[in-house]
């Protein structure tokens, strides 16, 4: 490998792609970019040294390896969408001083924003986009500073800013990282470009009550794609709203308040008493159809699917109904007519893995109340028993399938649609970190996922997290382009479970150490559960959802 040799060489830096350097001790990464002829298609939006994540104003004191992030990679994207945040806090300060922007959550391909009490005008989103646009142009930088805990909660009060005060109280950190831009202070739970200039493109949409804000892509970074609306999830993340606004838990210091307080046990029970209630509703309206047959039920990994379906059931058999459930994961080809990805590895996530023409026979005849011998899938061997299950369903009752492919018809292609019922369940985080800092769904299923994939699969966190991207781009290809074609979604998040989730996979993500790329993530996930107070277990109930994840569940 070719070795330059600039002036005064004390460190070497081994850049990914590009060779190694000497390089004066001391340099920022940032003035490495300028030195350097980074080979990346997209902007450089951070740096991995070390297999630990830094920012662009990082200070080399040493000798490493350095990996370019740029905008094609999720981190990247999770800096470039953060920095475009401060701007938009920002500018909404300077223009409504009176008024308190919350970052809420992604919905479709952008980020939903709304102010507190207050809806958002086109005139206003217009006025914020146009100032936004001002300080990028301007390039101003963008600061990273250290200050003891003391200073940074000054700092907020000053800023009315009692969110993040009160975050900032439960954190067991004397020191903290904050940003500066024109003054304006802000904390952010991850890393920020060193200046507005570097951000990439953006769009401000209007949305009632509230803005859409849009920014590039990890799967198309050189361009913005147009809004595609999504009423059905928009419609339960404002009864996520409903429900947090009722706990009274908007963010995670409100959260750490309640248990600070000895009353997180009725919390528990309430939030549990609106997933029933929710539940009993579902069931009601299916038992209300005396034409539906089939109900599916679809979401991405870690939704809570199982227990969900089997909740749904007792609650269909309060209606005095007798539902059947089939399983999926019987219908499975041999392994060796199974379809392989790009990466030429086994694709069981595909809908091609599946034997649709014999499923859908099946789902005829049990219809018609004829018994069918419904085959049983071995994982082991990869193919199918010798003798399957013989299974006859009740006349006029419903038959319960749980998959992710539930809400493509191209899985129950010959079954009529309105013998159809299609449930999408997935994880919508109802609660932010404060208003500025919101939790991503996929944060809390992947947390849910590392925990039962060790509980009952033996796999470690690292396993977990290497599989991670796979199962994200399995989602994006089988199950949310078809969520809008549910009848009704379900939200399977709880607004206390980051607590008590917490003790059991901080252990786990702290055993994946530096010497794995992993390690960035694991790192990420370890801070995100530092912001939570541990829950007690034994106040889960044992039908809950996240007893899926835990163990101890009834079912």
């Amino acid at each position: 490998m070719a070795i330059s040799k600039l002036l005064n060489p004390e460190i070497e830096v081994k850049i990914k792609g590009a060779g190694s350097y000497y390089l004066p001790a001391g340099i920022r990464t940032l003035e490495i970019l300028d030195k350097i002829n980074i080979p990346s298609k997209y902007p450089v939006m951070g740096v991995i040294i070390n297999n630990s994540l830094r920012d662009l104003q990082q200070v080399l004191d040493s000798s490493c390896e350095l990996e370019p992030v740029d905008l094609s990679s999720e981190i990247g994207v999770r800096i470039n969408t953060r920095t475009l945040v401060f701007i938009l806090v920002k500018a909404s300060r300077e223009l409504f001083p009176d008024r308190k922007l919350i970052i809420k959550h992604s919905l479709s391909n952008g980020l939903y924003c709304e102010f507190l009490d207050s809806s958002c005008s086109q005139d206003d989103i217009e006025a914020i986009q146009e100032r936004m646009l001002q300080i990028i142009q301007a390039n101003q930088n963008i600061n990273r500073m250290v200050v003891s805990k003391a200073e940074a909660e000054k700092i907020f009060t000053e800023q009315d800013q009692t969110d993040t005060v009160k975050l900032l109280e439960y954190r067991d950190k004397e020191e903290v990282n904050l940003y500066e831009l024109d003054g304006f202070y802000e904390y952010f739970y991850g890393y920020m470009l060193p200046a507005t200039g570097m951000v990439s493109q953006f769009r401000l949409l209007n949305y009632n009550p509230g803005l859409v804000l849009q920014s590039p892509e990890a799967k198309a970074p050189g361009e913005l794609h147009p809004y595609v609306e999504q009423r059905k999830l928009a419609v339960v993340f404002q009864e996520a709203k409903h429900w947090v606004k009722m706990l009274d838990t908007p963010h995670v210091a409100a959260l750490n308040d309640i248990i600070a307080r000895g009353d997180i046990s009725d919390l528990i029970r309430v939030n549990e008493a609106l997933h029933e209630k929710k539940i009993a509703s579902i069931a009601d309206q299916i038992c209300n159809n005396p034409k539906i047959r089939l109900v599916l039920i679809a979401g991405p990994s870690s939704s809570g699917k199982t227990t969900f379906a089997q909740r749904l059931m007792i609650q269909l058999r309060v209606n005095g109904r007798r539902p059947v459930s089939v399983s999926l994961d019987n219908y499975f080809l041999d392994r060796c007519l199974t379809p392989r990805d790009d990466e030429n590895e086994y694709d069981f996530e595909s809908i091609k893995a599946l034997k649709i023409d014999l499923f859908n026979q099946h789902l005829l005849s049990l219809i018609n109340g004829e018994e069918v011998e419904i085959p049983c899938y071995s994982f082991q061997s990869g193919c199918c028993e010798k003798e399957g299950i013989k299974v006859r369903v009740p006349h006029g009752e419903p038959i319960i399938i749980e998959g992710i492919h539930g809400l493509n018809d191209r899985l129950t292609w010959c079954i009529p649609a309105e013998q159809k019922f299609k449930i999408y369940i997935s994880a919508l985080t109802q609660l932010n970190i404060d208003y500025n800092n919101r939790i991503p769904t996929t944060d809390s299923r992947l947390i849910r996922r590392i925990l039962r994939d060790s509980r009952t699969r033996g796999y470690s966190a690292l396993e977990t997290i290497k599989r991670w991207p796979s199962v994200r781009r399995g989602e994006e290809k089988n199950i949310f382009p078809f969520q809008e074609n549910a009848d009704v979604m379900f939200n399977s998040s709880l607004v206390y479970e980051l607590g008590v989730l917490k003790p059991f996979v901080e252990p786990l993500v702290s055993q994946i150490g530096a010497e794995h790329r992993e390690h960035v993530e694991a790192r990420r996930l370890f801070k995100f559960a530092s912001y939570f107070r541990p829950i007690p277990v034994g106040d889960v109930p044992p039908n809950s959802i996240l007893r899926e994840f835990i163990g101890g569940s009834c079912f």
